[in-house]
């Protein structure tokens, strides 16, 4: 196919999808030839073509037999120059929310980010995905692996002072990057200045952030309850939450205040309480324990205020929490260990917060982390259990396609390969269940993203959480 065929259907895709007007149709068809440094064109019926991967494909080949390369960059530059801009996309989004409500404008927002080439839909879909014993894994192709805090905390940041980090909104269309085709849109939350955007390479479906439009610092504290649900008042379609803002257990940008959410119910919001109970002052809200791997504090309620105060008094309450005994310091020469990792969903009864207990303790036992994943489960998962992950859905790393592949050969002949010895409990788990191996490799690996999470778990029990809630006046 011609390089002249494929500009035609990159307009004529544009018109169809991307909102390209006629009006705008001479300029990005100049756009195009400037950018894949072609000085003539000629206007030709073409076949319509609505998938993006599709038609970068016939860039890339039309590219190639003309002897030029055409990397990720290209493509994204091209695409870039078929959508509209950034403020275009902003108030076209405010009339939907506004005329139609939150669900039609996200509605809108994904499938125009998936259909400009920023959301890459069909890398997700090819990602691996099982569900067993009410955990959800994944193991996501295009994200990198981090085994080493230190390096996953460079790879968070950016050298120089533009853009301050990789998430400040000063990265919309930010060349060195790849950010051509990124597009964000304006939200207030907390009486705050915010901006959302989904994620190129998604955990789940309509993957986004929620971001502070100034470069401040991960935190959270009672305003940040607030924010959490002006956001599902909003969008009561999404769940939104954060991680706590401590190295080692979360892998998000700590440097930039910013919540993580999207379009999916993980599995901890299914998780079930066994019985609620009021607390005292706080007589329209409920308090219970999910049964739950991690240390999980579910609020429940309809008074936003008296939530967030509940919330932030819990909050306090963990963060200042020593029990010695447990291996639990709140605070040491090394700075602040204990913080909590808020999520909210709506319900028909209201607002369903559930607070996560985190600790980024070390020991000499456990130099990763004590309520980290421990060592045997390193060769699964050795990166920071962050807010997706804490909630049930499991992303493990790429590498683990192949690997596990190998790891089923040795089950069905019977013999593990030396070089493979680091899944020795895959191999032995999946050699007990018989059956086929790839099943049995997927179920145990449900069963040790379990047991990771149960590392997690600050409290084994819930006893011993309701005890905590007991020291600190909130229950009983």
């Amino acid at each position: 196919m011609s390089l002249n065929t494929v500009i035609n259907k990159l307009i004529s895709y544009a018109r169809r999808n991307l909102e390209l007007d006629g009006r705008d149709e001479n300029y990005a068809i100049n756009a195009l030839l400037d950018i894949l440094g072609e000085g003539s064109f000629s206007r030709e019926d073409v076949p319509p073509c609505d998938s993006p991967d599709a038609l970068v494909a016939e860039l890339v080949s039309a590219l190639s037999e003309c002897g030029r390369e055409c990397g990720e960059e290209v493509a994204d530059r091209v695409m870039a120059a078929l959508s509209l801009s950034p403020s275009r996309i902003d108030a076209k989004f405010r009339e939907i929310l506004s005329n139609d409500g939150g669900r039609a404008a996200t509605d809108w927002l994904y499938a125009y980010c998936v259909k400009n080439y920023y959301v890459r839909r069909a890398v997700l879909d090819r990602n691996p995905r099982f569900d067993e014993g009410g955990l959800t894994v994944t193991i996501n192709k295009a994200k990198p692996e981090f085994r080493d805090p230190k390096k996953a905390a460079s790879g968070n940041s950016v050298a120089g002072g533009y853009p301050a980090c990789v998430i400040c909104r000063e990265n919309e269309g930010y060349a060195p990057r790849n950010k051509h085709t990124l597009r964000t849109v304006s939200l207030r939350l907390g009486g705050e200045d915010f901006f959302w955007q989904y994620s190129p390479y998604g955990y789940f479906s309509e993957h986004g952030i929620a971001v502070n439009c100034r470069h401040t610092p991960m935190y959270v504290d009672r305003s940040t309850f607030i924010k959490l649900m002006d956001f599902v008042d909003i969008f009561p379609h999404y769940f939104i939450g954060c991680n706590a803002p401590l190295p080692g257990i979360g892998g998000s940008v700590l440097a930039h205040d910013h919540f993580q959410g999207g379009g999916e119910r993980l599995p901890l919001h299914r998780a079930p309480v066994a019985q609620y109970f009021t607390p005292a002052g706080y007589p329209s809200s409920r308090v219970g324990i999910p049964d739950w791997a991690g240390t999980v504090i579910r609020i429940c309620g309809v008074d936003r205020n008296e939530i967030a105060d509940l919330c932030e008094r819990i909050r306090q309450a963990w963060c200042s929490y020593n029990n010695p005994a447990l291996g639990i310091i709140a605070r040491d020469k090394d700075g602040q260990h204990n913080a909590v990792s808020p999520t909210v969903i709506r319900t028909a009864e209201g607002y369903e917060m559930n607070l996560i207990l985190r600790s980024n303790i070390t020991s000499e036992k456990y130099p990763d982390g004590v309520f980290h994943a421990h060592p045997e489960y390193h060769a699964i998962k050795k990166e920071a259990i962050g807010l997706i992950e804490a909630q049930g859905l499991f992303i493990l790393p790429g590498r683990l396609e192949a690997q596990l592949s190998r790891v089923a050969e040795c089950v069905e002949r019977g013999v593990l390969d030396e070089e493979l010895s680091e899944f020795k409990l895959v191999y032995e788990g999946a050699k007990s269940l018989g059956g086929d191996a790839n099943a049995a490799i997927r179920r145990v690996l449900c069963v040790i993203c379990g047991k990771i999470l149960e590392n997690t778990a600050v409290f084994a029990t819930s006893d011993l959480t309701l005890q905590f809630l007991r020291e600190v006046g909130i229950y009983g």
